[in-house]
């Protein structure tokens, strides 16, 4: 459906850097209002790979430390993730939106029963305006995850490349619901 993946070995990490692109037939403001990473905003209720979000520390308006859940995915294979991320949440001149994250310890956050703690190593997201076509978005995602865990390399290179894919289609799909 007009979204590519691809991916390289990481520098940062012994897996894979992957990287979608594609675009999103919908205005900037409206895609961001879909995959902001803060809680109490849309991405929870239509990313599946998403179950909850929670600031942990507020830095600034645009800087916080967050606290994301994931569920199990790959039929039970990978079992439920939380990462700890610094956040930061940026507006450009000509109108894009970006966020990017690492992942930091912080105190008021140690691992939790239940959940395999995972590690996103510098990864975000650009909400680009497609110029001369206001309704269009071009968006570009980088992901450097570490699942941790006991999980086999070749479960983790067949899961993220379709779960990103996924991620194009099911943000077109709430877009479409959530503003038409």
């Amino acid at each position: 459906n007009g979204v590519s993946v691809s991916w390289r070995p990481s520098v940062e990490f012994s897996g894979n850097l992957y990287r979608g692109e594609g675009i999103v037939n919908a205005p900037p403001e409206k895609v961001w209002d879909c995959i902001k990473p803060l809680p109490g905003t849309l991405r929870a209720k239509w990313d599946e790979n998403v179950t909850s979000f929670e600031i942990i520390e507020s830095l600034t308006d645009t800087l916080c430390v967050s606290r994301t859940t994931s569920p199990s995915a790959a039929m039970k294979l990978i079992s439920p993730r939380d990462f700890v991320d610094l956040v930061l949440m940026k507006t450009y001149e000509d109108g894009t939106l970006s966020s990017s994250a690492i992942n930091v310890e912080h105190p008021l956050c140690p691992p939790k029963p239940g959940y395999v703690r995972g590690f996103n190593h510098p990864c975000g997201c650009f909400c680009e305006p497609v110029p001369g076509e206001p309704n269009k978005t071009h968006l570009v995602t980088f992901f450097q995850t570490d699942l941790s865990g006991y999980l086999p390399q070749s479960v983790v290179d067949s899961f993220f490349p379709r779960s990103m894919a996924g991620f194009y289609t099911n943000l077109e799909k709430a877009v479409k619901t959530l503003y038409d």
